[in-house]
């Protein structure tokens, strides 16, 4: 059984099982029983929609610990492009990269960076290969976890191109290693998150076997140990020029990774439930006409993330801006870089994306059909509000936990007020049938006194069940 890493994790003492959650949930991945969330595992993709719409902040992401940094000889910070959009405008990037150095981290590379050499890769390979359209990002590894649960049909139109995050792991620490003699299990990448699906893709990567980066710290986290040292004390290292250009910033905001590419037809989606009703209209066959899909499971992109600081739409105006200073030089590797590094696979994924087959009701078909015949029977015998009270999202999905033995049909509690009200019926008339040994009640109430009004059973000349003939 595959055992899955996750990085929402549930505080069952916070949660006061208000549903909310399991409304949002994308994948349909909770329930409340017994008063508090239950999140299956199998079904969690970490998008992180529970964290932002949990009123109690019940649900949260977990992320390292700043000690981690004391497992390395040599620490290097991966800032996120949406890093970029969290400081005010008169904060330059300098200064919050150079305020990375003096909070434990010996070196910093630009993730945008990185971006700008994974953009020219999927473009060369939309040149170079032919394939069903349109193909999907693999950057955001929340889309991924979707599309292996939601959409296995579609994985095969992932274009297999790393993300900028493990790239930028990978030439970090090849460089330093290149330039401190060290060797690479000696030197950690620990990369500062946004959300909570890339710290699961550090954990748990999808596309290849293990992580390039050793940990992912809470972007929330790092902002506020960097606001603490910005302009004060002197850092290890003297300032630098930002190397990223406008384009690999701006992979952090919606439409930005596109804006990179620069070449087709390209279509960009944020927020994941745009972004699954667009996948169904891939399912459908009715984009054809799109070359490369931009999906990304936070609207906004990457500033809108759970664990960023700054307000989605401030942040994309200060990214775009940020971009623009930049300004669109082109990207920052060289040709030869680029090739050397494509041909070697260093920017593509060396294990195919697989699904998750979490929506089979039995692994075995002729079973699993018989479910699925009861699974529809149950629906059609279910109001249909999808009212969530019963703590599964959807009517369907309380049928499928019926089906599957984990819930019951007195869970909807419409379907309890039916069988409470059919129960009390029966109650009622089970009082009106009292014997009469032990009332005076029922239809043989009248048959002990006489029988003015009351009719006597056959042969019987009073109310006793022996007629008055033992008198």
């Amino acid at each position: 059984m595959v055992q899955y890493f996750h990085s929402v994790k549930l505080d069952r003492e916070a949660c006061k099982g208000c549903t909310n959650c399991i409304k949002r949930c994308p994948t349909e991945a909770i329930r409340v029983r017994e008063g508090k969330a239950v999140i299956l595992e199998e079904r969690c993709i970490d998008c992180g929609e529970c964290i932002r719409i949990c009123p109690n902040h019940a649900k949260s992401a977990l992320t390292d610990p700043f000690t981690r940094l004391g497992d390395f000889a040599h620490r290097i910070a991966l800032p996120a492009p949406s890093f970029y959009g969290q400081f005010r405008p008169e904060t330059p990037p300098e200064a919050f990269l150079q305020a990375l150095l003096k909070i434990g981290f010996d070196d910093v590379y630009e993730v945008p960076y990185a971006a700008e050499a994974v953009s020219q890769a999927i473009r060369r390979y939309m040149e170079e290969h032919r394939y069903r359209r349109p193909l999907i990002s693999s950057a955001c590894p929340a889309v991924v976890r979707l599309l292996q649960v939601r959409f296995p049909e579609l994985l095969e139109q992932v274009i297999p191109v790393e993300s900028p995050m493990e790239v930028a792991a990978y030439l970090a620490k090849d460089k330093a290693s290149a330039d401190l003699g060290l060797e690479k299990k000696k030197i950690g990448a620990f990369f500062i998150s946004p959300c909570a699906a890339k710290v699961t893709a550090v954990k748990q990567p999808v596309g290849r076997a293990e992580s390039n980066v050793d940990g992912a710290f809470a972007m929330a986290a790092v902002y506020g140990e960097v606001l603490k040292h910005l302009g004060r004390g002197s850092a290890k290292r003297p300032p630098r020029r930002i190397r990223a250009g406008g384009l690999g910033i701006g992979w952090g905001r919606a439409g930005g990774e596109n804006v990179a590419i620069g070449k087709g037809s390209l279509l960009a989606v944020d927020g994941i439930h745009s972004v699954i009703a667009v996948l169904e209209e891939v399912e459908k066959g009715r984009l054809h006409d799109v070359d490369y899909l931009e999906a990304q499971a936070c609207i906004g992109g990457c500033i809108g993330g759970p664990l960023a600081v700054e307000n989605p739409f401030v942040a994309r105006v200060r990214m775009k801006n940020l971009s623009e200073q930049s300004g669109q030089k082109g990207f920052q590797f060289s040709a030869d870089e680029l090739a050397n590094w494509y041909d070697q696979g260093l920017l593509t994924m060396s294990k195919k994306v697989a699904a998750r087959p979490v929506m089979q009701l039995d692994k075995d078909l002729q079973q699993a059909i018989t479910m699925t015949g009861t699974l529809e029977r149950t629906v059609g015998e279910l109001p249909g509000l999808d009212c969530g009270s019963c703590g599964s999202p959807s009517c369907r999905t309380l049928a499928e936990d019926i089906v599957r033995g984990v819930a019951f049909e007195t869970d909807c509690v419409f379907k309890l007020r039916d069988r409470v009200q059919v129960l009390a019926q029966e109650v009622l008339e089970l009082a009106r049938k009292v014997p009469p040994a032990m009332g005076q009640k029922g239809p043989n109430a009248n048959q002990g006194q006489g029988g003015a009004s009351g009719q006597s059973p056959p042969g019987a000349v009073d109310g006793s069940p022996s007629g008055g003939q033992g008198r």
